[in-house]
C-alpha cells in the first residue's frame, strides 16, 4: 500500500528522471519513491515547479500544504482519475434536496457522537468518572433524529462537542494541558493546539481517501457545500475524530511523549514545534495503520481503510443502494 511522506524542511522538489527528489537547505538530499508514496504532507517552505507537479499528477500523487505554524492551508488535488459525472449528479441531487441532505448529515453528528461515547466509556471504565459527562450527552444523542434543518442539528453537534471537551482535564489530568474552552483560530493553550493539529491531519487523511473513490470532495452535507473549500472531508472526519485524534492525544500526554517546551507562543497562540509534530505524526500514522475485525468484511482491516470503506458507504447511499449507517466503534 502506498504511504504518506513528510516534509519539515524548507527546499525544493525537483522530479529526476522517474522520481522525484528532495533538495533541502540544511543539506538534506533524498528521493522519494513515487510508486510507494500516495501524498505528500509539506510543512517546510518548498518550492515546487510546473513539470513537478505534472509528474505528481500522472502519479496520483496528492499534495497537502501547512503554514508556518503546522495547520492545513490547502491541497493540490491531481486530476480525479475516478471522475464520474454520475456520482457527482447524485452528490449535488442529495444536497439539493433538504430532506435528503438533512437525513445524511443526521448520520455524521450521530455516528460523532456514538464514538465519543465510546472514548469516554473507556476511560469511564478505566477509574476515570465520566458517568456524569455521558448522562448529559443522552439527551442530546436523542435529539440529532428530531432536528428539522441543518444550522439546529450543527447547533447540537456544538453542544455535544462542548460536553465532551470538558471531559479533557479528567482523562489527561496535567495542569500544562488544561482545555477550559474550545479555541481554534488560534489556538489559545496546548490543548487546544493539538487537537487542531489532529484535525488537521485528520481532515488531510480523509481527503486523500476521498480521490480514490468516486467522490468529490467539494460537495458536502453537514457542512455546507460553498467556493472556497472541500467540505465532504469534513463531514467524515467528524466520525473519526474521536477515536483517532482524541485517542492520540489523550495517549501521548498521559504517557509524556509530548510536554510544554514542545510548544512556541506566537501571535497570540500556542503551536506545536517540529519536534512535537514529528511525535504527533508518527503516532497517527501509526493509528492509520492498526488494524481491527470488520464484522460485515469477516477480515482485519486497518483504519485508513475502515475511512475508505465509509466512503464507499456513502456511495452507495447516494445510489439508493443501502442506506448510509457511520461507523461506530466497538471498544
Amino acid at each position: 500500500m502506498k504511504g504518506s511522506i513528510f516534509v519539515f524542511s524548507n527546499g525544493e522538489l525537483k522530479r529526476k528522471q522517474n522520481t522525484i527528489y528532495f533538495e533541502g537547505d540544511k543539506g538534506i538530499k533524498k528521493f522519494i519513491p513515487v510508486e510507494n508514496t500516495a501524498e505528500l504532507h509539506l510543512f517546510g517552505e518548498v518550492t515546487i515547479n510546473k513539470k513537478v507537479l505534472e509528474f505528481l499528477s500522472q502519479n496520483e500523487i496528492i499534495l497537502h500544504f501547512y503554514n508556518y505554524y503546522g495547520y492545513y492551508v490547502g491541497t493540490y488535488y491531481p486530476r480525479e482519475h475516478y471522475n464520474s459525472g454520475f456520482m457527482i449528479l447524485k452528490q449535488a441531487e442529495c444536497y439539493l434536496d433538504k430532506e435528503k441532505r438533512l437525513e445524511l448529515a443526521k448520520r455524521f453528528v450521530w455516528g460523532a457522537c456514538k464514538n465519543i461515547e465510546k472514548v469516554l466509556n473507556y476511560y469511564n471504565m478505566r477509574e476515570i468518572s465520566l458517568k456524569e459527562i455521558l448522562l448529559k450527552l443522552s439527551p442530546l444523542e436523542d435529539s440529532i433524529t428530531s432536528q428539522h434543518d441543518i444550522e439546529s442539528l450543527m447547533a447540537i453537534e456544538g453542544n455535544i462537542r462542548e460536553i465532551y471537551y470538558s471531559a479533557f482535564d479528567l482523562i489527561v489530568n496535567n495542569e500544562s494541558f488544561v482545555m477550559d474552552t474550545r479555541t481554534k483560530r488560534p489556538p489559545r493553550n496546548r490543548m487546544n493546539a493539538l487537537i487542531s493539529f489532529g484535525n488537521s491531519l485528520m481532515y488531510t487523511t480523509v481527503l486523500s481517501e476521498i480521490y480514490k473513490t468516486h467522490l468529490d470532495p467539494r460537495i458536502g452535507f453537514l457542512h455546507a457545500t460553498n467556493f472556497r473549500r472541500f467540505t465532504l472531508n469534513l463531514d467524515v472526519a467528524e466520525i473519526f475524530k474521536p477515536i483517532i485524534v482524541d485517542r492520540i492525544i489523550f495517549q501521548i500526554l498521559n504517557k509524556g511523549m509530548i510536554k510544554p517546551d514542545d510548544f512556541n507562543n506566537e501571535l497570540g497562540g500556542l503551536y506545536l514545534k517540529e519536534g512535537g509534530r514529528k511525535v504527533f505524526i508518527e503516532k497517527f500514522e501509526e493509528r492509520l495503520a492498526t488494524t481491527i475485525k470488520h464484522r460485515k468484511i469477516g477480515k482485519e482491516v486497518s483504519y485508513r481503510r475502515l475511512i475508505r470503506i465509509e466512503l464507499y458507504k456513502i456511495e452507495k447511499h447516494l445510489m439508493t443502494e443501502e442506506v448510509y449507517e457511520p461507523f461506530i466503534s466497538e471498544w
